[in-house]
């Protein structure tokens, strides 16, 4: 189960100094020889040096993009337990029933093609500044709003899930980075896919409420 280390701060979500760019590991993985499917586990493994951002990073990633029917299924899954982990300031650990699950090697490369472009130009961007927000104590709500997202992105609402997934993406990248711009930019999404989350909601339920008195005649 997930604990809090005594002697490294688990806020401090960004990779040490001069280590291997996130999008060369994704790629690395991606291009791996002699494995058919790649699991959770496997990414769990692979990333968790890289701590808390990469992994929310590369679990967030494709609920955000028009990606083959399971990855995200396979992938969303682990976000709740680690936003809440990033909220607490836990280590990264997910349970077996989840690190189990994988998805093709075809399909992960597939998804790591599309991401890592956009990833390695994000990379050459950003740099440490307002980096307060990626240490404690700014850093645990910065988690609690990556928990609403997380949950925000599993409910059954049209087109709900890719904003909610685009903000976990800026935050994580921006605490990898220490950049506190990222980070503000993240949460700006954010906010905004809150409301605009929350109004198609409601379009929905005075939609039916409409079509059900006007339609059919119900009474409500």
């Amino acid at each position: 189960m997930a604990e809090r280390d005594p002697e490294i701060d688990p806020t401090q979500v960004h990779p040490a100094e001069g280590a291997e760019r996130l999008s060369a590991i994704l790629m690395a993985i991606a291009t791996v020889e002699g494995k058919e499917r790649i699991s959770v586990g496997d990414l769990l493994e692979a990333l968790k040096r890289r701590a808390l951002g990469a992994l929310i990073f590369i679990f967030a990633v494709p609920t955000a993009l028009p990606m083959p029917p399971g990855v995200s299924a396979v992938l969303g899954a682990p976000l709740l337990f680690l936003t809440v982990q990033l909220m607490l300031g836990m280590k990264p650990w997910l349970p077996r029933i989840i690190t189990e699950r994988s998805l093709s090697r075809v399909d992960f490369h597939r998804v790591v093609t599309t991401v890592a472009p956009w990833l390695a130009r994000a990379e050459n961007v950003m740099r440490p500044r307002i980096t307060f927000l990626a240490k404690r104590p700014p850093v645990y709500f910065i988690g609690l709003v990556s928990v609403v997202m997380a949950i925000v992105l599993f409910l059954p609402i049209p087109l709900g899930n890719m904003l909610p997934s685009v903000a976990l993406c800026i935050m994580a990248l921006g605490l990898l980075a220490r950049d506190g711009v990222w980070i503000l930019i993240g949460l700006g999404v954010a906010i905004a896919s809150v409301v605009i989350v929350w109004g198609v909601f409601w379009a929905i339920i005075f939609g039916s409420i409409f079509v059900l008195t006007n339609w059919f005649g119900v009474s409500l």
